[in-house]
């Protein structure tokens, strides 16, 4: 059950017949008293689809759908969610709520790898500082809105010809004034007051300060309690998309914009619609984060994860197709108003959120009000992945030093998010927009493929993907054989596979990142590998120290390492069962005492 009784805690008291009777006053606990759990499922439910459904859901997918094929491209979308979104997802999940534990400590089953769990950590981490910068825009450009008109529906400079001539994503909508002059954009020279490049770094943008200790101060007080405060003021941007595809109806019988999303197009390389439909699988699901794992490690053991992993991911791929309409439901009556081609408004990222889809909402009538729910679902959706990345870096300590951060949570959440605050004001400097693109696309790219790689290597491989379900089946009970041979499938062969294709892909296909025109100088470029082997170098350094630390030869060393340690096991004694009890624990950790033939079944990896 969710919630276990315990004990007398007081008296009731009543009159039957007469007498003076006493009942117990029963009240409900978590299961697991010492980490904690959700209040509810619900809380959980809305909590990972609000970590899943992120900003990529609104400003890549669309831009992704239409470059790739338009409704072509979901077909390729739904079947990589189908062989690789959903096992995975799964597979993270059950991984967390079995053990009950954070990124890190969950590589107790392999503790060769568990340099793995830190390199998440670290990805998550960094992750966060640009994060936190990016609800700061949203934060800005939403007490903007409530100006009257909008200030980017103008031009800064005198003499103004609205007639856009040229879309970049860099510069808004350029418009060409009488002297020839292009109008300076709202976007690059006064919500950012952006610089020539990344070695012009300029003064703090005060404004962006002022909203970046806005948007940490908001994550801090969400988290005071963990997830027991995080799990209550949950939004999802589901009630605002519906009202812009709702705005549709009304451009519908105009332009029809949203057949822009659905409308077939010209194919440049079926492989390359594939391999983004795949990545935007993989990414969208935020799987190699540590955040899935370190959510469903609050759930009771019993929790049907599998019903739950379907739930959300189903609910986030919903979500990115209900985005796309949304989107083109505005742009393409964007494009109508400016006799433009749709392909020169939409655009993806910064681009799409904070340029083109503001453009277009301020040809809307009662513009300020759509603009404000516009930012205002960009702000919430941005809070619910920054509360999700906070999470994991505070469980991982939490877990690490139970003892002394366990009654200092609240200090320890306020903490974590006053140093990203102090970490994140490099970002919201005249050059911050430069750092913010850097970190994106080093860190947050196929980094994370290498380590979802290696997970899938550490559980299936090394660990025993047949081991790993009968962990499962004690929380879910047993399943039939056919059950599971789609899931060994996946886990064993086709999810493998894509990732190996999408990251050699990735890196055939690499280019130095940069801002629109604007390139950055070597030392960035310099500086953004040096943040992935930062990322990277952790794996090989745990595994060394490890094996240093170890006793006997190389070979038993590895072997040793590569066995699960004695701590890992479900987190409840009275989850444990035979399997995991303290005598068999002692016997696993003594080769001698411990029978071939048992070992062979628990740890057979074999199909």
């Amino acid at each position: 059950t969710k919630k276990h009784v315990v004990g007398l805690v007081g008296e009731v008291s009543g009159q039957v017949i007469g007498q003076k009777i006493s009942l117990p006053c029963l009240i409900e606990v978590d299961e697991n008293t010492g980490r904690g759990n959700w209040a509810s499922k619900s809380e959980y439910i809305l909590s990972t689809i609000g970590y899943a459904v992120g900003l990529g859901n609104i400003w890549r997918f669309p831009y992704l759908a239409y470059k790739n094929g338009g409704g072509a491209f979901l077909i390729p979308y739904f079947v990589m969610l189908v062989v690789t979104g959903i096992p995975l997802f799964f597979l993270e999940s059950a991984i967390g709520q079995f053990c009950s534990q954070g990124p890190i400590n969950i590589w107790r089953a392999v503790p060769l790898l568990q340099g793995v769990g830190v390199a998440m950590v670290m990805v998550t981490l960094i992750v966060s500082i640009y994060y936190n910068v990016i609800i700061s825009y949203s934060l800005y450009y939403m007490f903007a809105s409530f100006q009257v008109p909008l200030p980017w529906s103008k031009c800064l400079s005198s003499n103004c010809n609205k007639t856009p001539t040229v879309a970049n994503w860099t510069l808004n909508i350029i418009r060409v004034n009488s002297t020839g002059k292009r109008c300076l954009p709202l976007h690059s020279h006064v919500a950012l007051q952006r610089s020539s490049g990344l070695d012009e770094t300029g003064p703090v943008v005060w404004h962006l300060a002022l909203c970046l200790l806005l948007s940490s101060t908001l994550v801090a007080a969400a988290l005071i309690r963990g997830i027991k405060s995080s799990g209550k003021v949950r939004h999802h941007p589901h009630p605002l998309l519906f009202l812009f595809t709702f705005k549709e109806t009304e451009l519908r019988k105009k332009n029809r914009p949203s057949t822009f999303l659905i409308s077939m197009k010209q194919l440049d390389s079926y492989l390359n619609m594939c391999t983004y439909a795949a990545t935007q699988t993989f990414y969208s699901l935020s799987i190699g984060w540590g955040g899935v794992m370190t959510l469903s490690s609050y759930n009771t053991f019993h929790n049907n994860v599998f019903k739950d992993s379907i739930i959300v991911t189903l609910t986030n791929a919903g979500t990115s197709v209900f985005a796309g309409f949304a989107i083109f439901s505005i742009l393409g009556h964007m494009a109508h108003i400016y006799q433009m081609p749709v392909g020169q408004v939409v655009k993806e990222g910064f681009g799409l959120a904070f340029i083109a889809y503001p453009d277009a909402l301020s040809k809307l009538p009662i513009s300020p009000l759509w603009a404000f729910l516009f930012f205002f679902m960009l702000l919430t959706v941005g809070l619910d992945s920054q509360f999700a990345g906070i999470e994991v870096i505070t469980t991982c300590l939490v877990d690490a030093f139970p003892n002394i951060f366990q009654s200092k949570r609240a200090l320890l959440s306020i903490i974590i998010c006053a140093i990203l605050y102090l970490l994140g004001l490099p970002c919201v400097t005249q050059a911050g927009i430069y750092w913010v693109t850097l970190i994106d696309q080093f860190v947050a790219s196929w980094v994370l493929l290498v380590l979802v790689l290696l997970e899938i290597i550490g559980f299936c491989y090394i660990y025993g993907g047949n081991r790993f379900i009968k962990d499962i089946e004690m929380m879910l009970g047993n399943k039939r054989f056919i059950f599971w041979l789609w899931w060994r499938i996946c886990w064993f062969f086709i999810s493998p596979c894509i990732i190996v294709v999408i990251l050699i892909w990735s890196l055939m296909t690499f280019e130095p990142p940069s801002y629109g025109s604007v390139q950055f100088p070597l030392w960035g470029l310099v500086l953004g590998w040096c943040m992935v082997a930062f990322i990277l170098l952790w794996i090989p350094v745990v595994a060394v120290c490890k094996v240093m630390r170890a006793k006997g030869n190389l070979l038993k060393r590895l072997k040793l390492l590569c066995s699960a340690s004695e701590e890992w096991h479900p987190y409840l004694d009275v989850h444990r069962g035979e399997r995991y009890s303290e005598e068999r624990c002692c016997h696993m950790t003594n080769p001698m005492s411990r029978p071939e033939a048992n070992v062979n079944v628990i740890t057979s990896s074999w199909l």
